[in-house]
């Protein structure tokens, strides 16, 4: 890809550790999720650039941006319409002419959790892509029917949150290493999606931490101060007995009812599986 920025973060990687440490009923698994993308504001591993090129047209103005493909659809015969989670610009539209052909070099690129670079420039009603840098395409993910059930459940979530041009950073990371957990064998599906859910509701304000009005043991009580205040990288380092696993799935599913008033079409497919 030409006249791209290049980060000073290395490419994110997944590291896996072997020891468990246990803390009470939390299991805490150390290095689970080394790596990967961080919440610090004054970090590498995202930015935002804009470069003048010359292309067909003359001298053109294109977006440099670091993001994730949360969805993609059809468009016309052979374009795909995509929307991209990314840092400064939040969650973008943008259209991939001739992403549907075949061997075209935005195919790949366009498919859902596809993350990298992506390079746009902006027409009267929206953006258009004009190619990308793939850093992950997470695709044992997409090659397990489960699990990309529940990446699909935690995109829809991304989408339902974010907004065009506000500062999405906290809600990309979790995204990114919501779908390294997932891939991880060692931590349960049930339990990452729960974290996912408290911690989405965290990073957009709207997570109430331990409820008053439900008596929980110590472990789900630690479990659910512990997700409202980790940093994203360590965020799913530890999991719990199928006990605490229940108590925590209950408090979850009464929080997202009365936060958030929405029906995800991906979490009815998730539940039939599951």
């Amino acid at each position: 890809m030409t006249d791209r920025c290049v980060p000073n973060a290395t490419p994110p990687c997944l590291i896996l550790g072997s020891a468990l440490r246990r803390r009470g009923k939390l299991e805490i698994i150390s290095n689970l999720l080394g790596g990967g993308i961080s919440g610090n504001r004054n970090g590498a591993w995202l930015w935002r650039s804009r470069k003048y090129c010359e292309g067909e047209e003359g001298m053109q103005e294109f977006l440099f941006a670091t993001g994730m493909v949360l969805k993609q659809s059809p468009s016309g015969e052979y374009d795909r319409r995509v929307t991209i989670l990314t840092k400064e610009s939040g969650k973008i539209v943008a259209f991939a002419r001739g992403a549907r052909r075949q061997g075209n070099k935005l195919a790949a690129a366009t498919n859902s959790f596809a993350f990298g670079t992506f390079k746009l420039y902006q027409g009267r009603d929206a953006y258009t892509l004009a190619d990308a840098e793939i850093k992950n395409y997470f695709e044992g993910l997409m090659s397990d029917f489960e699990g990309a059930y529940y990446g699909m459940y935690f995109a829809e979530i991304a989408d339902f949150y974010s907004r065009e041009n506000n500062d999405e950073r906290q809600m990309l990371g979790l995204m990114y290493q919501s779908l390294k957990a997932l891939s991880v064998p060692a931590l349960s599906r049930p339990l990452v999606r729960v974290i996912f859910e408290c911690k989405a509701m965290a990073v957009n304000g709207e997570f109430p931490g331990i409820p008053r009005d439900r008596e929980l043991s110590d472990s789900a009580a630690y479990a659910l101060d512990y997700i409202g205040k980790s940093s994203l990288e360590k965020l799913y380092t530890f999991t719990v007995t199928d006990e605490v696993l229940k108590e925590l799935q209950a408090v979850s599913e009464d929080y997202c009812k009365k936060y958030w008033h929405h029906e995800f079409k991906s979490l009815e497919i998730l539940k039939s599986l599951c």
